[in-house]
């Protein structure tokens, strides 16, 4: 049967785009101790999350597509590299923490509790000793079995003294980690190089400007580090690069004499930025603590040598609007916008609407539904015809549809023409309903 319609009016997306003293400003009394930047403002204005406690957010419908969409981009480039998906528990037994030394190292940082029979537990920042406990009780693991790259998305936990920035410092996030386990250095090194690559490619087909840089290995732990950074003004990383693209480094991993490229010897430039991803070569340090061994050709237990991958989802989500989008819209990476396209219908009573402009643009919403069938969640029919086009039109550009088709003045040509705006190439076209079709039919999403 027909698709239904998506109608703006019936989404669950309070939206507050005028920034009056509405939503947003309620939502500044329940977070008051967070400053805004322009993805936390904005991301509040287009009704994408709303704070629920300091640094704890909701996520609305719109902001759970885009998710969505950057999950399945993650998944494609986890799985190229061999990464098995999976998915382990946010409570965590303190015994395995305090196996590591991590119960005491982490400090306040992290969230403690204890249950009805007083076992101590902590909600999962991350899960080193978790997932190489799991991979332990594999007491028959072999060198042919290995490498295993196991990976999840799931929510992680850290009591951050002060959240702020909305999405890109709070208390509970989405996280993509990946465990990698390998035979011997050499093995664990050329996986680090992989997955490294794979996260080069996640940021390059999501459009973003990014650097990788040596960085420290902090509470993980190991003997290599290395951030992807995104450069922005809020970032709360400081960042040493060289102009020639030779070296990049976290400014804590350096000595202060350091300002000049020990490859080109050119002056270091500095900047800030914003840490979307994270990896690290643990070696046997996790490993050696659980015994998770596995049996070499000769038959003999071996410790296996580890690497971790981490990339903060919903961090990556708000540091696309920081990085991309101006001051009053959003510019969404097409791959994940929530909705690719919004059609606009002529202003009730007008010139248009009464020469079948609506139902003309129903017309196309409906073909493009049965052309391409994989766009049908992916188009929105903003039927506040009380507002005028203009309004509504202003409206679209920043909530951040990468199209716009709109029911204008040249609807009542004879053939009927769309506006149809689009947002990456900055483009104004005036198109028959098939050459809608045919323009959307280059349209990806994941």
């Amino acid at each position: 049967g027909r698709a239904r319609r998506l109608l703006l009016s019936q989404l669950f997306q309070p939206l507050n785009l005028q920034g009056e003293a509405g939503a947003e400003g309620r939502a500044a009394g329940r977070a008051a101790e967070q400053p805004f930047c322009r993805s936390h403002r904005l991301m509040l204005q287009a009704g994408l999350i709303q704070p629920c406690s300091p640094g704890c957010f909701a996520y609305m419908p719109p902001a759970v597509r885009a998710l969505e969409k950057l999950v399945r981009v993650i998944d494609q480039e986890m799985q190229a590299v061999g990464g098995q998906k999976l998915n382990l528990p946010s409570l965590c037994s303190a015994e395995l923490w305090r196996a590591s030394g991590r119960w005491d190292r982490m400090g306040p940082e992290l969230f403690r509790l204890a249950d009805r029979h007083g076992r101590d537990f902590c909600l999962g920042p991350t899960h080193e000793e978790v997932i190489t406990e799991l991979v332990a009780t594999q007491s028959n693991l072999t060198y042919k079995q290995l490498p295993l790259r196991l990976y999840q998305v799931t929510r992680k936990f850290r009591d951050e003294p002060k959240p702020r920035f909305g999405l890109l410092r709070s208390r509970e996030f989405y996280m993509k980690d990946m465990y990698t386990f390998d035979t011997n250095q050499e093995a664990a090194l050329q996986t680090y190089d992989l997955v490294c690559d794979a996260y080069c490619s996640l940021f390059n087909r999501l459009g973003l400007p990014f650097v990788k840089v040596q960085a420290a290995t902090g509470n993980i732990g190991g003997t290599m580090s290395h951030e992807f950074q995104l450069p922005a003004d809020i970032g709360e990383d400081r960042l040493l690069l060289c102009p020639q693209g030779h070296f990049a480094a976290n400014v804590e991993t350096l000595n202060r004499e350091q300002m000049s490229c020990p490859t080109c010897r050119g002056e270091l430039t500095q900047t800030r930025g914003i840490e979307v991803g994270h990896t690290f070569y643990l070696g046997t340090k996790y490993s050696s603590v659980s015994n998770a061994v596995f049996y070499s050709p000769e038959n003999k237990p071996q410790l296996i040598e580890m690497g971790c991958y981490g990339l903060g989802v919903t961090r990556i989500l708000a540091a696309c609007i920081e990085v991309l989008s101006t001051n009053d819209s959003i510019c969404w990476p097409s791959l994940i916008a929530p909705y690719q396209l919004c059609f606009i219908p002529p202003k009730a009573g007008s010139k248009e609407e009464e020469q079948e402009g609506a139902a003309l643009l129903e017309q196309v919403y409906d073909d493009l539904a049965e052309a391409l069938p994989h766009l049908v969640g992916d188009s929105v029919l903003d039927d506040r015809t009380q507002l005028t086009i203009g309004k509504r039109l202003k409206d679209a550009h920043k909530l951040g549809y990468p199209y716009v088709v709109i029911a204008g003045k040249r609807v009542c040509e004879d053939p009927p023409l769309f506006e149809v705006w689009s947002r990456n190439t900055d483009e104004v076209l005036f198109l028959t309903k098939e050459g809608v079709i045919e323009l959307l039919n280059k349209v990806q999403v994941p």
